[in-house]
């Protein structure tokens, strides 16, 4: 995972009361490679998704040797790199439109209900330790 989007990451409240703020977000990952294809950087940002209680979509990305798929504008060239990432893309939009308005019902959690803002905030933020 890049140094910058890590530090984005860690500027994310965790949380307000039970709540995460990234919850119920739909989330497509994709990546750029100067080399050969890896998908280590995707699937970790799946679970870093997962975690941050997101709904992450099935598909994903990766473009190997990136600085050959553009051309002089800067434009992604046409090829079955260009075609993954649109339908990574299509698919975004589609679980966001079918997500939204029942994202508070899919990450509903008894456990969250049960426990009180300020219960959570006392456990969470010890500072005795």
């Amino acid at each position: 995972m890049t140094a910058t989007m890590k530090a984005q990451i860690d500027w994310v409240p965790l949380s307000v009361g039970a709540v995460r703020r990234t919850q119920g977000k739909t989330l497509a990952v994709m990546q750029v490679e100067g080399g050969s294809q890896s998908f280590n950087t995707v699937n970790q940002l799946r679970t870093l998704g997962r975690w941050m209680r997101m709904i992450t979509i099935p598909n994903q990305s990766s473009v190997a040797k990136a600085w050959m798929e553009f051309n002089d504008e800067g434009r992604m060239k046409d090829s079955s790199f260009y075609n993954r990432i649109v339908d990574v893309l299509e698919e975004l939009v589609k679980f966001t439109l079918l997500t939204r308005g029942n994202a508070e019902f899919l990450v509903d959690r008894y456990s969250e209900r049960k426990e009180s803002a300020q219960a959570l905030m006392e456990r969470v933020n010890q500072r005795g330790i």
